[in-house]
């Protein structure tokens, strides 16, 4: 088991990475000792792993469940609603914890909830995506979308832990872990040169799971990730930079219908979107975009999304929530291994989506 410490200004916490760890579940919640548990978990995820993690949580307290509908178009108040009358009605308190069973739709809406009822009681995340390992359950951010945006309602609320058996991974169809090495990918170009050469390397493995690369790389980036939420936990400057790729990639999942594209696939063709757009400005060179494109390509990840209005993707990158005055901020690689945060002209932006083959 490999363990990485999270230690955010509000609250520190670990994440337990390995193979068979969700046994560990027991001892964090003895630990907490709760006055009860709520499971939240989805349709897919329930029938696999929720009579198994119920066992566990009933060791500390009594447990109920509730099974939302999966896909990212469930991402919604309706979701957080059912959540919260769950709460109420199994009687939850301000010692009651939420666990958090599955990926990262449903991790975000269980934390959304646990920040708000009671205003604000505790939570455990238990991810079984790659992509939630490596990003949604590490960091604090919890939320749902709205017509007008991904993630535009939402709140900070840190976990106490986050439990990641990686024995989970192996229910997971190959597209969901391209997804999730879509967010690998990214930690690499905007935080460490070194990680993103090792990438190209075992690229393969990665993909197909091998038990060692999994650990080792997983634990990287959660690493990457742990670093920027203790130095900018709420986002005010540095922790924007773990967007890299995302302005582009919510304005495709906004465009196409958000579950049409995973978030995974959608950053990936945002990262090709990304490197292209600092080529355009002189921060990167050509043949680095290329390697980012190629390795996007190797994770079996969309490098282009077909269909794609080139003027539509700048109005819905408008409404970003990392825009101001309707001006967007994009994450640019500089080079590979370091990123940085700046506005972009909208006939850049347009240059490069046409450039790279989107519609006008």
């Amino acid at each position: 088991m490999i363990k990485v410490a999270v230690k955010a200004k509000s609250h520190s916490y670990d994440i337990f990475l390995g193979e068979g760890c969700v046994g560990l579940l027991a001892e964090e919640l003895k630990r907490l000792n709760p006055s009860s548990v709520l499971i939240v978990t989805n349709a897919t995820v329930g029938p696999l792993y929720l009579q198994e993690v119920s066992r566990i949580c009933a060791e500390a307290a009594s447990v109920s469940s509730v099974i939302l509908p999966d896909g990212e178009k469930y991402k919604d108040w309706q979701s957080v609603s059912l959540i919260l009358e769950n709460l109420a009605a199994s009687g939850a308190d301000r010692k009651s914890v939420v666990i958090a069973l599955g990926g990262g739709v449903v991790g975000d809406l269980a934390g959304f909830a646990a920040a708000i009822y009671m205003r604000g009681i505790r939570f455990i995340q238990v991810p079984t995506t790659l992509l939630a390992l490596v990003d949604s359950s590490v960091g604090g951010k919890t939320g749902m979308n709205m017509r007008a945006g991904k993630n535009l309602v939402g709140a900070f609320h840190q976990p106490e832990a986050v439990i990641a058996d990686t024995a989970f991974l192996k229910t997971l169809p190959k597209r969901e872990v391209a997804a999730g090495i879509g967010e690998i990918i990214k930690h690499g170009v905007l935080a460490d040169k070194a990680y993103f050469e090792r990438l190209e390397r075992d690229i393969e493995k990665l993909s197909a799971l091998d038990h060692q690369t999994v650990a080792e790389v997983v634990a990287r980036s959660c690493e990457i990730k742990a670093d920027v939420v203790s130095r900018d936990e709420t986002e005010k400057g540095e922790r924007a930079k773990l967007n890299l790729g995302h302005t582009f990639g919510h304005a495709i999942e906004k465009l196409c219908g958000f579950g049409t594209w995973l978030h995974g696939e959608a950053v990936g063709a945002g990262l090709v979107l990304a490197a292209q757009t600092s080529v355009a400005l002189g921060k990167m060179s050509e043949a680095d975009a290329l390697r980012v494109e190629k390795l996007v390509q190797c994770a079996h990840l969309p490098v282009r999304i077909p269909g794609l209005s080139a003027q539509a993707a700048i109005d819905a990158m408008k409404g970003d929530k990392k825009s101001t005055k309707g001006v967007p901020k994009f994450i640019l690689p500089e080079g590979i291994g370091s990123a940085v945060i700046q506005e972009v002209p909208e006939e850049v932006i347009r240059e490069v989506l046409l450039k790279e083959g989107y519609e006008p």
